[in-house]
């Protein structure tokens, strides 16, 4: 009997996380999705890959700003599952206030899950990988971890600019055995974005070369292709998906 590959996609119920679960349901991966808060869409999720793929999801809540809720939620995926082939960084939170008006505590919220949570799980399931000789960890960062100019994200940006670089460093860590890398999305239709105003979403779609903001899925399927044998030559590396904004 041939074992279905396991892929772990943390804030994968919403938005881009949703699709990079669709994408390796997809492809007959058995899917570790973790949540913080919907209980409903979380199984709602469940039922519908499960049913669509035939596939086993895992859904989990879990609070990765507390390390002690990571390191119980591993322990728990591990009953489960002996091996986990692809790790996905994906869960991230964005609290959008004046510079001036933004507090210590607006940081640690935001570096704990953007930055702080990727390490622990890099760290935890990187060793496993690293002992296996096989896996591959993808983390979503964004193009302000690369360039950005805008003050009232100053924290987000700083903590999607820590996961660049914790993309390199784990590379290192881990090769030769585990691929690291990274993708920087740019204008993404999700959630987060909905309630930008039609005048921004305008300005910023002529800024794209492509002249839209792109979607959840074309995310997803650049995640998949990174996890792939066709990307084994692909190792610490930030690849830019945001249609060409300038």
């Amino acid at each position: 009997m041939i074992m279905k590959k396991v892929a772990f996609i943390t804030g994968g119920a919403r938005g881009i996380g949703k699709a990079i679960s669709e994408r390796f349901a997809k492809e007959g991966y058995n899917l570790i999705i973790n949540y913080k808060e919907n209980d409903i869409r979380a199984k709602e999720i469940k039922k519908q890959l499960e049913e669509k793929f035939e596939i086993e999801v895992m859904i989990i809540k879990t609070d990765l700003s507390k390390e002690e809720s990571i390191n119980n939620m591993i322990d728990e995926i591990y009953k489960k599952y002996s091996k986990i082939d692809v790790l996905v960084n994906n869960a991230g939170v964005v609290i959008d206030k004046e510079f001036t008006e933004r507090s210590v505590d607006d940081w640690k919220e935001t570096l704990s899950v953007n930055l702080i949570a990727p390490f622990v799980l890099t760290k935890l399931i990187g060793k496993k990988m690293y002992k296996e000789k096989s896996g591959v960890i993808i983390n979503i960062s964004s193009t302000n971890g690369l360039n950005t100019y805008y003050p009232l994200s100053v924290d987000y940006d700083a903590s999607k600019s820590g996961l660049i670089s914790l993309t390199y460093d784990s590379a290192v860590e881990f090769a030769p055995y585990v691929r690291v890398n990274c993708i920087a999305p740019g204008w993404v239709n999700t959630e987060m974005n909905k309630d930008l105003e039609e005048n921004f979403k305008k300005e910023e779609s002529e800024r794209i070369l492509v002249k839209r903001f792109g979607e959840p899925g074309e995310i997803a399927n650049v995640v998949y292709f990174l996890a792939s044998k066709e990307a084994s030559f692909i190792n610490s590396e930030v690849i830019k998906v945001d249609g060409g904004w300038y």
